[in-house]
């Protein structure tokens, strides 16, 4: 009699059986062989949801630091500083000739419209070596008409201490284009700062308290107690009880090894572990200047009724002659005649629901069909009413 091999027990079919049958038992082998190998087939990794602790938390005092320095830009074709209204870039140019050998006459100053005073600034990234190079950011101080085509000449560049960290010097890269002839200018973007890809040269490094004694911290990005407790229940659960620490709610202490090899595969592995967050403080942030109003997802509304109303004031003039009679000993006069309106529009009071997503609170406030403006005014009406449960932050 015929058989049939399978990945798991053997099975003899009998031809006699009917196809129903036989139709049955080779399920039930499938299926017996898909529930073996659950047993041992290893199951799809499930993301986890929330952030890595990299996203949330650095170690301190490992940061970057700034530099920054006054320079030259020199070879520009006529757009440069006039020295008359600048005089700070004719005396940088006359004492970089000196440092060169090259004396003036006293009281002379060289004017020259092909060069410009810039402040050169840059980052210094954490752990930067000597001989690495960084990118530098050039700017315009005096009333240079554009530095297109300039080439920055050896500038130090200096920390908070005084210090020089870095050496820039390279040909500036300006994104913007302009023309002026006749009276008539045009102008793309801005023509009176650039950029110099790895322009400057580290010639010091930063010390930095990494390998430094038995423990690490880690500061928060924000001061959040729950995101703190949450950062040390995910060491500890990968590391060990007691690993980490939650001082407050921004700093988390971390036993790590004294080994500069170990302490870097620590804290290699420990930055990606997965944290879960909890739900981050309601706020709303408000926007006085441009009228932008942002909200996250933990703000709610409580039931409330609004009506809100504008009022507009319009004022217009009217130039009128005032003239005299032919014979009048009066004077032709120009007088202005002011109307003055002003305008209510009726509100009707519009109930809000309660809300408790954030796509609730906004079709709830979409409701009142106001402009970003009003809605600045609108939504502390309601905080101070305590239907808004969210802080309320003005920038």
């Amino acid at each position: 009699m015929p058989s049939h091999e399978f990945i798991g027990p053997r099975v003899q079919e009998d031809a006699a059986l009917p196809a129903l049958e036989r139709l049955l038992r080779r399920l039930l082998v499938a299926a017996s062989v898909l529930a073996s190998a659950a047993l041992w087939w290893p199951a799809d990794a499930q993301a986890q949801p929330g952030v890595r602790i990299k996203e949330v938390a650095g170690v301190q005092g490992v940061r970057s630091n700034q530099l920054q320095g006054l320079g030259l830009v020199i070879g520009l074709d006529g757009t440069g500083d006039q020295t008359t209204q600048a005089p700070f870039t004719a005396q940088s140019l006359n004492a970089m000739l000196q440092q060169m050998g090259i004396t003036l006459p006293p009281g002379m100053q060289v004017q020259s419209k092909n060069v410009a005073a810039v402040m050169v600034t840059a980052q210094l990234p954490p752990f930067a070596q000597p001989g690495q190079t960084i990118d530098v950011a050039v700017a315009s101080i005096g009333n240079a008409k554009s530095l297109r085509g300039g080439t920055l000449v050896a500038t130090p560049l200096k920390g908070a201490d005084g210090q020089i960290y870095a050496l820039a010097q390279g040909n500036l890269i300006v994104g913007g284009a302009g023309a002026a002839a006749g009276g008539s200018k045009v102008q793309i973007n801005h023509l009176s700062a650039g950029r110099i890809p790895e322009g400057a040269t580290v010639e010091r490094s930063v010390p930095t308290p990494l390998h430094q004694g038995q423990t690490l911290d880690l500061g928060l990005s924000s001061d959040d107690f729950a995101t703190a407790h949450a950062v040390a229940r995910a060491i500890n659960q990968a590391k060990g009880e007691g690993t980490a620490i939650a001082i407050d709610g921004r700093l988390v202490r971390v036993q790590a090894p004294t080994a500069p090899n170990a302490r870097v595969a620590f804290l290699a592995e420990i930055e990606n572990l997965p944290v879960e967050l909890q739900r981050r403080a309601a706020r709303v942030v408000l926007n006085a200047r441009t009228g932008s109003v942002v909200l996250n997802e933990a703000v709610t509304l409580g039931a409330c009724a609004v009506a809100h109303g504008n009022l507009s004031v319009t004022i217009s003039s009217t130039p009128q002659v005032s003239q005299p009679n032919a014979f009048a000993s009066g004077q032709t006069a120009v007088v202005e005649k002011a109307d003055i309106a002003i305008t209510q529009q009726g509100a009707a009071l519009v109930e809000l629901p309660e809300g408790a997503r954030l796509a609730d609170v906004v079709k709830a406030l979409n409701a009142l069909g106001a402009t970003p403006q009003d809605l600045l005014a609108i939504l502390q009406a309601i905080k101070a009413a305590g239907a808004l449960n969210a802080e309320i932050e003005v920038i």
